[in-house]
């Protein structure tokens, strides 16, 4: 067999680098090790397995434990499409340009330690991009919603995906960049529900939508063992351990009410409604109106800048379960009439409008229509005693220093997130709804601050924690307005009148002989 030449070896030996990822990665692909310095990038069989895949599928999300080599992978898997395509565009989205940066530059020192015949030469080289004389490139943005406005797209990776604020916006901009053809790699540690990564992730595991997924849990390293995972736990604590180790989605984020808990409820309580009401069925109603129950309208006025909703609540108060809910984009004046009527249908329910930005516009309709029980705030400091009103019912005095509607302020914001904290914490509540625990799942402390991740709305949570704040005062008046009852007939039945003392059952004062009946007084109370 005749012997070969130099070049058909070399030739022969590109050819099988350019077929083989793996193959290429192993034998030439080299990184700068911080203690050992340059050392050859020895794939791990979990590494090997998830090149595979990057390489031939489309779209792929990984969900992935901490310090698993991953960025490395994928800085080699974009130095082999750069070398072997021409015009081969990648783009790379991270949180911080720090982060950006430290991937170009491991793409960088792979890329300068490839023998001379692989390496194709750079044409332009800076700290956030590398292009080389076949026009291929590769970019490195921190995040916006315009990061991935670009040209043509051949790959796109988001980096630590998890954990980018408004990443609906830049992956719905990166649908026209990839629309050629292009690649996706999604990935993260996880960082609460809710978000895109997760809603994708799931997706992605049931089979659904079109992502490929890939999980590198901290037990495929083959160097690591519970005595690691310890450590973990040691060095982080149990919460962030589990987030970063163990790719608990549950676990992980920062939701004001525990994911533990949210997925409880999900899993017990929530449940289809029985009728959907609405042109995009808005309204979703899991019980009809019962005639001797008491009920709560509680609603949230959108802004009217077309980024929110508008919501309601329908609470029977007594359990305070759940038992009708609004989210739709509407008309404030058609949504104050909806208001009232569906109060009306519900026993002349307490219509709680928050009033604050537009409010007042859905609170006119109720005003202008005489319903006679809306909800009003002490004007002085927005102050709110439900007690009060509704020991009086219908007929408020003192209007002129009252103002319709609830006023959320800077006093009252915090009682109502510790309200909503406290209901669900205690199991006190009855939720039905799905799309309340979607939000639920992306309601986190941001600071000091209760709200929306960003990208996300917050009006179902925020119109929920007012229902709870309202029907305690509800409760409390129940409770003293029958002690103040029994303490009134008791003062009654104790004197000489209609029910004289001789009338008395026993030593039960409720209990009265009139005539040759027996009457029993509690129905009074």
């Amino acid at each position: 067999m005749a012997k070969k030449t130099i070049k058909e070896a070399l030739v022969q030996e590109y050819t099988r680098c350019s077929q083989d990822p793996v193959y290429f990665m192993r034998k030439y692909c080299y990184i700068q090790h911080p203690i050992k310095g340059k050392i050859k990038f020895d794939l791990y069989p979990f590494q090997e397995d998830s090149l595979i895949q990057l390489k031939e599928k489309r779209f792929n999300i990984i969900l992935k434990s901490r310090q698993m080599g991953i960025s490395t992978l994928t800085a080699g898997l974009t130095v082999w499409s750069m070398l072997f395509n021409e015009d081969f565009n990648v783009l790379v989205i991270a949180i911080k340009q720090d982060t950006a940066k430290n991937l170009i530059t491991k793409i960088r020192v792979m890329h300068e330690m490839l023998p001379s015949w692989l390496r194709v030469p750079s044409e332009e080289d800076n700290r956030l991009s590398l292009r080389l004389k076949n026009g291929s490139q590769v970019k490195a943005v921190s995040s916006s919603p315009d990061a991935a406005r670009s040209e043509a797209l051949s790959l796109l990776v988001i980096d630590e995906a998890a954990f980018i604020d408004k990443i609906d916006e830049i992956w719905t901009s990166a649908q026209q960049t990839l629309a050629t053809g292009g690649k996706a790699v999604l990935l993260s540690t996880p960082n609460g529900t809710g978000n895109l990564f997760h809603k994708t992730w799931q997706e992605a595991e049931r089979g659904e939508g079109r992502f490929n997924d890939i999980k590198l849990h901290w037990t495929l390293h083959p160097e690591r063992d519970q005595k690691w995972r310890d450590l973990q736990t040691e060095l982080l604590g149990e919460k962030m351990a589990a987030q970063e180790c163990d790719c608990d989605f549950i676990s992980s984020g920062n939701t004001v009410i525990p994911g533990e808990l949210l997925q409880w409820y999900q899993e017990n309580m929530c449940k289809e409604p029985i009728e959907k009401r609405g042109k995009d069925d808005e309204m979703w109603i899991w019980e009809y109106p019962d005639y001797s129950k008491s009920y709560m309208v509680v609603a949230d006025v959108a802004r009217g800048d077309g980024s929110d909703y508008s919501t309601f609540h329908i609470i029977e108060i007594e359990s305070m379960t759940q038992v009708a809910e609004f989210k739709g984009q509407i008309g404030t004046k058609e949504f104050g009439n909806m208001l009232v009527n569906v109060s009306g249908e519900y026993n002349e329910a307490l219509l709680v409008v928050e009033n604050a930005n537009i409010g007042w516009a859905a609170i006119q309709p109720a005003i202008d229509r005489g319903y006679r029980n809306l909800y009003y705030t002490y004007k002085h400091e927005g102050v709110h005693d439900a007690a009060t009103q509704l020991s009086k019912g219908y007929d408020l005095k003192n209007k002129e220093n009252m103002t319709p509607g609830f006023t959320t302020s800077s006093r009252t914001r915090p009682l109502l997130i510790s309200k909503l904290d406290i209901y669900f914490r205690e199991k006190a509540c009855i939720v039905r709804s799905q799309r309340l625990i979607d939000e639920l799942f992306v309601f986190i402390w941001n600071g000091h601050k209760a709200e929306a991740q960003r990208g996300y709305n917050d009006d179902l949570t925020l119109a929920f924690s007012i229902a709870m704040y309202v029907r305690d005062n509800a409760l409390r008046l129940r409770t003293e307005g029958m002690a103040m009852n029994k303490n009134a007939i008791n003062n009654i039945v104790n004197t000489k009148g209609a029910y004289k003392q001789s009338g008395f059952q026993g030593e039960d004062p409720w209990k009265h002989k009139i005539g040759n009946d027996n009457e029993d007084l509690t129905w009074l109370l």
